[in-house]
C-alpha cells in the first residue's frame, strides 16, 4: 500500500474489486459500470501519454496527438517510475502492447 495506511480503505476495496476481473469484457462491464464516459477517456489518455513518454515523444507531439494538457503531460511524467512500467511490462509480455505509430523515439524538441 503505498499511501502508508494500515488498515483497508475503500480504495483498497476497489483495488481488490479490479483484482477480481479476468478478461477483457469484464473490465468493460466494470469500468463502464464505474465510471462515465468522460472519466473513462481521461484516464485512457494519461494512459497514451504515459506511453508516448517511454518512446521519447516530445510534448508538442503528445498535445497533438492526445489532446492532453502539458500540465497532464508533466504530472504523468513525473509517475513512470512505478505503475505505469508494471503495467507496459506485463502488457509487452502478454502481448497487448502497441507502441505509439508514427515516431521512433528519436525526435528532439526545438
Amino acid at each position: 500500500m503505498k499511501r502508508g495506511r494500515s488498515k483497508p480503505t475503500a480504495i483498497d476495496e476497489l483495488y481488490e474489486a479490479i483484482l477480481c476481473l479476468e478478461t477483457k469484457e469484464e473490465c468493460s462491464a466494470f469500468f463502464d459500470d464505474l465510471c462515465t464516459l468522460l472519466e473513462l477517456q481521461t484516464l485512457s489518455q494519461r494512459l497514451q501519454v504515459a506511453k508516448m513518454l517511454r518512446e521519447n515523444r516530445v510534448y508538442s507531439d503528445i498535445v497533438a496527438a492526445t489532446s492532453a494538457s502539458t500540465a497532464t503531460i508533466s504530472r504523468v511524467n513525473r509517475s513512470l517510475n512505478g505503475g505505469y512500467d508494471i503495467v507496459f511490462e506485463r502488457m509487452k509480455a502478454r502481448g497487448a502492447y502497441t507502441p505509439v505509430s508514427g515516431n521512433t523515439g528519436e525526435e528532439k524538441e526545438t
